[in-house]
């Protein structure tokens, strides 16, 4: 049987630090501190967001719609509508 080099303590240690590497948070933007935000809807309504929004398109039309409101934005609600595919 072939012997592992290092010691125990310096392969755990490298099997840890490559665990935190693997599971760091991947963000889009260093300006922005994305989080989830998630709620639940049918089948039926997922079904028309993604028809209406266009191939993959439909969690950014959401997120769009919903801050929009949240800032009561008309405008940008209509914008928004302005680019279903309905």
């Amino acid at each position: 049987m072939a012997k592992k080099s290092g010691s125990k303590k310096a392969r755990a240690a490298a099997k840890v630090e490559g665990q935190a590497k693997a599971e760091a948070p991947v963000q889009a933007d260093d300006s922005q501190d994305l989080v989830v935000f998630a709620f639940r809807l049918t089948r039926a309504e997922r079904a028309l967001i993604h028809q209406a929004a266009g191939s993959a398109k439909a969690s950014q039309l959401a997120r769009t719609l919903l801050v929009a409101a949240a800032q009561r934005d008309e405008a940008a609600i209509k914008t928004a509508m302005e680019t279903l595919q309905v």
